[in-house]
C-alpha cells in the first residue's frame, strides 16, 4: 500500500490520510524529521560561527539545507520521497562536519600590513609518532628561532587556542610547538586510550623532540609544561637530557596523590565553612583519593571544580585568563575536535591517572641534568606551591630558579601572560641559549 502526504486544508502542513499504520508512519517520519532538522541547524550554525570553513561554502550548505526543509513541508510526498528528502537533509550536516575537520587551521602570523610574515610558520599538522599520527601546531615568526615544546595539562587536555591566545608573544622568540597529546583534542583517537601509561607519553614526547630537532636544525629544544605537562616535562628531560636546553614548569605537579589529597581536604573544609551540607555529604560519601576505574574523572571534579572556583573568587588573582567558549570556537578545532576537546579530560584522565598516584618527583626525579625553572602561582590551590617549593629545594640541577607570580593561581601563563612570556624569554632563554 502506498501512503501519500498531502497538505492539510487551510494550514499548508502535511497530514497523512490512510490506514492506522500509515498515520503511525507519518508520526515517526515527522519525529525523525524534527531530530534531523535540529541536528542540521546546529551543525550549520556552528559551521558558520565556530569553524574555519570558508563562509561561501558554509552559506551554500545553509541555503541548500533551507531549500530541502522548505521542500519537505511544502509539497506532496510519498513516504519514500519524504524519507529521501530527510536523507538529503541529514547528509548536509554530515558534510559540514567533514568540512570542518578538513579546513581546521591555525591562523597565520601577520606582519604590520596584515599579510603573512615572510619566513614565518603557522601550521597545523599530523606527525608520525610511533605507530600513530598525532597533531601539533607549529607557530613562529622565523623558522630559525629556537624551538619550544609546550606540554598541556590533563592528561587529555587540549590547549591549542589557549596557548596561542595567551602566549602568542613567545612566537617572536621561539618556534612554539603545541603537542596534542594522545587522548586529547585532535589526537583523541590517535591511540588506544585504555592502554596509555605515563611511559607512553614520555616515548611519544621523545620521538617528537627528535623530529623537531631534525626538522628545524636544532641540537636541543626547550620545554614549557603546565600542570600534568609539568610532570611529563620533568620525566622527558630526566630520561633524555641531551635533547633539551632547559625545562620550565608551571602549575608544577610533584606528588600526584598528596596533591589531590590536599585539594580534597581543601574542598571539604571550604564546603563546611559555606554550610554546603550537600557538598560535604557528597565528598564524604566518595571518600578521599586515590580513585580507580569508571567515574574517576567525575570524582576528581567533585573537589577540583571547587579549588578552581575558589581561585576564581580570590581577589589576589588578577584573572584566570581562560575562555572556554572562545577556545572551542577557535579555527584549530573541527566539529569532531570540539566534542573530543570535552571528552579528552573525562575519558583519557580516567585511564591514565591511576598510573600517576604513585609518582612523587621528589623521590623519582631529585636530580636533573638540565637547567630547571619553576614559574609558580602564589595562590595555587590545585597544585600546592608548598610541594613545588619543597621539590625545588631538594632538586639537584646545573641551574635552578623559582619565580613567584603574586597574582596567579594554577595558571600563571594565562593570569599573568605578559610577565610569563617575559620570564621565559629574558630569564630562561637568555640564560641558556648557549647550552
Amino acid at each position: 500500500m502506498s501512503t501519500t502526504f498531502e497538505p492539510e486544508s487551510g494550514t499548508g502542513g502535511p497530514l497523512c490520510h490512510g490506514s492506522v499504520a500509515g498515520k503511525l508512519l507519518a508520526v515517526l517520519l515527522w519525529i525523525l524529521a524534527a531530530i534531523v532538522i535540529l541536528f542540521a541547524v546546529a551543525a550549520i550554525t556552528l559551521l558558520l560561527v565556530a569553524t574555519s570553513v570558508p563562509t561561501p561554502i558554509s552559506l551554500t550548505l545553509a541555503v541548500a539545507e533551507i531549500l530541502l526543509v522548505v521542500a519537505l513541508f511544502s509539497f506532496r510526498h510519498s513516504a519514500l520521497r519524504t524519507a529521501g528528502v530527510l536523507i538529503a537533509i541529514a547528509l548536509i550536516p554530515v558534510l559540514a562536519v567533514w568540512l570542518s575537520q578538513v579546513f581546521a587551521t591555525t591562523p597565520p602570523i601577520l606582519d604590520d600590513t596584515g599579510e603573512p610574515m615572510p619566513g614565518s610558520i603557522a601550521s597545523l599538522e599530523k606527525v608520525q609518532l610511533g605507530d600513530s599520527e598525532q597533531w601539533v601546531s607549529i607557530r613562529g615568526r622565523d623558522t630559525r628561532l629556537p624551538v619550544l615544546l609546550f606540554l598541556a595539562g590533563g592528561p587529555g587536555g587540549s590547549q591549542l587556542a589557549t596557548a596561542r591566545r595567551n602566549l602568542g608573544k613567545l612566537e617572536d622568540h621561539f618556534v612554539v610547538v603545541n603537542w596534542e597529546q594522545p587522548g586529547s583534542g585532535k589526537s583523541f583517537n590517535a591511540v588506544d586510550r585504555s592502554a596509555l601509561t605515563p611511559d607512553d607519553y614520555v616515548e611519544y614526547g621523545h620521538e617528537l623532540a627528535l623530529y623537531l630537532r631534525e626538522r628545524f636544525g636544532q641540537d636541543k629544544i626547550y620545554i614549557v609544561g603546565e600542570s600534568w605537562g609539568s610532570a611529563l616535562g620533568i620525566m622527558l628531560v630526566q630520561r633524555y637530557p641531551d635533547l633539551f636546553h632547559a625545562f620550565a614548569g608551571t602549575g608544577q605537579m610533584v606528588d600526584f596523590l598528596e596533591t589531590d589529597l590536599r585539594a580534597y581536604d581543601f574542598a571539604l573544609s571550604w564546603a563546611e565553612e559555606r554550610g554546603d551540607a550537600k557538598k560535604v555529604d557528597r565528598l564524604r560519601e566518595q571518600g578521599p583519593p586515590p580513585y580507580y576505574g569508571r567515574g574517576l574523572a567525575w570524582k576528581q571534579a567533585t573537589y577540583l571544580l571547587d579549588t578552581f572556583a575558589f581561585m576564581n573568587e580570590n581577589p589576589a588573582i588578577a584573572d584566570n585568563g581562560m575562555n572556554t567558549f572562545g577556545d572551542l570556537a577557535s579555527p584549530e578545532y573541527g566539529l569532531i575536535d570540539k566534542v573530543n576537546w570535552v571528552r579528552g579530560p573525562l575519558d583519557t584522565l580516567g585511564h591514565v591517572y591511576p598510573h600517576l598516584w604513585d609518582i612523587d618527583l621528589r623521590e623519582q626525579a631529585s636530580e636533573l641534568e638540565v637547567p630547571v625553572y619553576f614559574l609558580i602561582g602564589r595562590h595555587d590551590v590545585n597544585a600546592s606551591p608548598e610541594l613545588a617549593e619543597d621539590y625545588f629545594n631538594l632538586l639537584q640541577a646545573p641551574h635552578k630558579e623559582l619565580v613567584w607570580f603574586e597574582h596567579s593561581g594554577h595558571t600563571p601563563w594565562t593570569s599573568e601572560a605578559d610577565r610569563f612570556v617575559d620570564v621565559v624569554v629574558n630569564t630562561v632563554l637568555a640564560n641558556t641559549q648557549g647550552n
